[in-house]
């Protein structure tokens, strides 16, 4: 027997008539690329979003076809996540910091019709449009008066003027929730990129999910700051969330620095801001050098690598903020783990709490998660102790990558995600590390997180990371390379003897290398395998070549 419930698909365009009617006066602020700030409500998007549907159409795409951004954070890039998906097409949302090489096969493979970009990114465009075989329009995301008069992109059109004729009027239409919304590229694979391929179902699940208190939390009384780049899966779904919640959206556009940053939050009374690890690097170290506080931030939610125990404690003990640890990949759309406390835990003294708050979280509602042996493919237990492969499964979870790439990518229905983790008997996972990562050392393994956390916490270092090194008795042993505060001088053996006490003897590294930078992914995320190949020269002390 079946339920005798309404049936209505869960579609993006939902969320958008939604956010009109019951929270139309929600405000959405904006830093443009153009240096000034833009403001408008929820209505007005969904006026602009039809606009946007009203001139796609004008186009003659085929449902699901690709319409491709090139976009920081800002309102005219919201208006295509609702304009583009909400009309049966699919956003697919390039990183601009990738190699033009990279954007040119990415854009190829996926087979986008239509390049949407910021003015930014136009040397970018002219650097790649004669070799992105499938692109037929160019838009810039400009008033027609910034359009330069020659740019050598054919048919290029500004997005104030190629929306701007359209009606208002548009009547979003019913299809299949499973079919395809976005998509976005992972830069965590070897080789070529693999794309995800996300549906409105699983969005809006994802939406839900990530609003929820022991997620995000979201509502209509937050002001939310998504730092976390609109390319890079989906903002982690703060939009959709936004539209779902009426919260109020601060975008930070191109202006990205530590400074800019914290001006926008004060200036927008920003209680909730979400991003990597390295965006709030710049900016409590531009707070630290003025002395400055916050008046409404509350809470951050940091991801995309693991956040250092001195910037939790930074953000807590000096400026009363409270730190979500979050986990997620590009095929999970992204969330999967959120560090909620549970009630239990709130009465716990502050180390107590700490040593939870480090972990990556419990899974949230939507998202299975478990450990299994490598050697022998039989789960662990959660007990804190045991660490395996991290294999997680739920609606918003890749089946296959587009044009199936990779081949087959489930082991019994379970996505295997190339992280090692242990999970607690209160079900909170932490990430030891990524399988590549791990340090395997005389038969024992060496978190390379844990070596980073204990080195970040050193009052001279600005940024570390930890590789292992080809050893001949023991298989491997760590070295950390670290990146020295400004102005500040430390010695090598000073950092190692940070480390006794802090871990045990035979996890220290065996050595320190003073680096200029390490090298970033286009996430910001390490490139530890860039790292290697810097140091491939190196030699481990007292080990011959």
């Amino acid at each position: 027997m079946l339920g005798l419930m309404q049936s209505h698909e869960l579609l993006i365009s939902s969320l958008l008539v939604f956010a009109e009617r019951h929270h139309g006066e929600g405000e959405i602020v904006s830093r443009r690329v153009e240096g000034d700030i833009h403001r408008y409500t929820y209505k007005d998007l969904g006026v602009r979003a039809r606009k946007v549907a009203n001139a796609i159409e004008s186009l003659n795409l085929g449902f699901s076809e690709r319409v491709a951004t090139l976009a920081w954070n800002g309102y005219r890039h919201l208006e295509l996540y609702f304009g583009v998906s909400g009309s049966g097409r699919v956003l697919h949302t390039l990183n601009p910091r990738l190699h033009p090489d990279q954007v040119v096969w990415i854009a190829n493979h996926a087979e986008d019709q239509v390049l949407c970009f910021d003015m930014t990114f136009l040397p970018i465009v002219k650097a790649v449009h004669s070799r992105c075989t499938t692109i037929k329009h160019y838009v810039a995301l400009c008033d027609a008066d910034q359009l330069p008069a020659d740019t050598g992109i054919p048919g290029l059109v500004s997005y104030e003027a190629w929306i701007g004729g359209q009606s208002d009027k548009y009547q979003w239409p019913k299809f299949d929730e499973n079919s395809a919304s976005s998509m976005c590229y992972t830069s965590g694979t070897t080789g070529n990129p693999k794309a995800a391929l996300y549906s409105h179902r699983s969005t809006m699940l994802h939406a839900l999910a990530g609003a929820l208190p022991d997620a995000l939390s979201m509502s209509s009384r937050d002001t939310v700051l998504p730092v976390v780049p609109m390319f890079h899966v989906n903002a982690w779904g703060l939009p959709y969330s936004a539209a779902m919640t009426g919260a109020k959206l601060v975008f930070p556009g191109p202006a990205m620095d530590g400074k800019s940053i914290y001006e926008l939050i004060e200036g927008e009374k920003v209680n909730f801001a979400a991003g990597v690890p390295t965006v709030w690097q710049m900016m409590l170290g531009h707070m630290q050098a003025n002395n400055l506080r916050f008046s409404t931030l509350t809470r951050t939610v940091i991801g995309g690598s693991a956040c250092p125990p001195a910037m939790i404690t930074a953000f807590n003990d000096d400026y009363g903020v409270e730190v979500l640890h979050a986990w997620g990949m590009t095929e999970m759309s992204p969330l999967g783990t959120v560090c909620t406390l549970k009630n239990k835990h709130l009465k716990l003294d502050a180390e107590a709490k700490m040593k939870i708050r480090l972990k990556q979280g419990r899974a949230v509602f939507g998202v299975d998660i478990k450990i299994v042996d490598p050697d022998t493919g039989k789960d662990l237990p959660w007990d804190g102790k045991a660490y395996g492969d991290l294999y997680v499964q739920g609606p918003w979870i890749i089946s296959e990558y587009f044009k199936h790439e990779g081949g087959d990518v489930l082991t019994d229905g379970w996505f295997h995600t190339g992280d090692v983790a242990t999970i607690d008997p209160d079900g909170y996972m932490q990430i030891t590390d990524r399988s590549k990562d791990v340090i395997k050392s005389g038969g024992e393994w060496i978190s390379s997180i844990d070596v980073e956390n204990v080195a970040m916490a050193h009052p001279a270092v600005a940024m570390a990371a930890c590789i292992g090194m080809k050893h001949p008795k023991w298989d491997e042993r760590p070295i950390i390379a670290v990146v020295k505060k400004p102005g500040v001088e430390v010695a090598r053996e000073d950092i190692l003897a940070f480390f006794e006490g802090k871990t045990a003897k035979w996890q220290i590294p065996d050595d320190v290398v003073f680096v200029d930078a390490i090298p970033l992914g286009a996430t910001g995320k390490m490139q530890k395998t860039k790292l290697r190949e810097l140091l491939k020269d190196y030699q481990l002390p007292g080990v011959s070549s």
